[in-house]
């Protein structure tokens, strides 16, 4: 996949792509259901914007909202055989343009799209003034296609990223997934913790997830693949997502423990997916109680994970 994270100076063999055209935050069974209909078109791209606009206009939101970052974005394209990848910069400039400039100066002359789809919700331009309609217009007036895709539903729900939320907040990987159409999955790299669960006889590998909507804390069963280093591979395992109630007030962070493995992960990029809630954060009375739950913890997981 390639990926383009300027306009200026694209060659014409990075342009005329069949382009999916929104956030796609988590990218959700929605989403791909408007990449399986660019993909008809032509060679298919992805155009999407970071920093998310929502985060933009609200930059001293104190709630993070994003289900994945911009890494494990491009990750899952990349898996859904996106082929182009153009992560426009959202700045003062891209959002002060009214809905046909955006059409006019970034679809057609700096992007040359040959076609693009979004969802029927889809807003774009100044003040979110455009509409997928107004879209369809533009496009006839511009020379490029546009297919309006509409909107899935399960369960007699609609699926998006605010129910995606929802579902993660009450502790329902298992719901999400079914929205998703894959896991739920935290990426990043791993950094130093305070070692603690090395000391309990459980070493743990550490990930921040400031900037991310979080699920609800506690314990999960998870599926663990490390995506760079001598450890390449996928392993099973069980995390604790939370503030760590025994040792303090603490940044959230997420501890994984993997399964049958030993060896030094610091540095390396995880992606730990999120499969079953096994219990909420608690506060024990002792190291030895906190031990023997650890060793309840990794035994239910172990049994939910044997067939995956």
């Amino acid at each position: 996949m390639q990926i383009y994270r300027q306009l200026s100076g694209l060659a014409a063999k990075d342009k005329g792509a069949s382009c999916a055209l929104g956030n796609f935050d988590g990218v959700h069974l929605g989403h791909q259901s408007v990449l399986d209909v660019a993909r008809v078109h032509g060679p298919l791209g992805i155009i999407t914007f970071e920093p998310h606009p929502r985060a933009f206009f609200n930059p001293t939101n104190k709630a993070p909202f994003r289900l994945m970052n911009a890494k494990a974005r491009t990750h899952e394209m990349a898996r859904l055989g996106v082929k182009n990848l153009y992560e426009l910069p959202f700045n003062t400039e891209m959002a002060a343009l009214s809905p046909r400039d955006f059409a006019k100066l970034i679809l057609q002359e700096s992007l040359g799209v040959s076609h693009v789809v979004v969802g029927a919700d889809f807003c774009f331009g100044a003040g979110r003034s455009g509409r997928a309609k107004d879209l369809v217009s533009l496009g006839k007036e511009f020379g490029f296609g546009v297919t309006v895709s509409q909107l899935l539903h399960t369960s007699g729900a609609e699926i998006s990223s605010t129910a995606i939320r929802q579902a993660l907040k009450e502790g329902d990987p298992q719901l999400a997934q079914q929205m998703l159409g894959h896991p739920h999955r935290i990426e990043g790299p791993v950094i130093h913790g305070e070692k603690r669960g090395r000391d309990l006889g459980y070493p743990t590998a550490n990930m921040a997830v400031s900037d991310l909507h979080l699920p609800k804390l506690g314990v999960y069963a998870v599926l663990v693949d490390v995506l760079t280093g001598p450890f390449k591979g996928s392993y099973k395992a069980a995390s604790s997502l939370g503030v760590r109630p025994m040792f303090g007030k603490n940044q959230p962070n997420l501890e994984s423990f993997l399964f049958d493995f030993s060896g030094d992960l610091y540095g390396a990029e995880l992606s730990v997916a999120f499969v079953a809630y096994l219990r909420p954060e608690l506060k024990f009375d002792g190291l030895q109680e906190l031990r023997d739950q650890m060793a309840k913890d990794c035994a239910q997981a172990r049994t939910i994970l044997e067939p995956l």
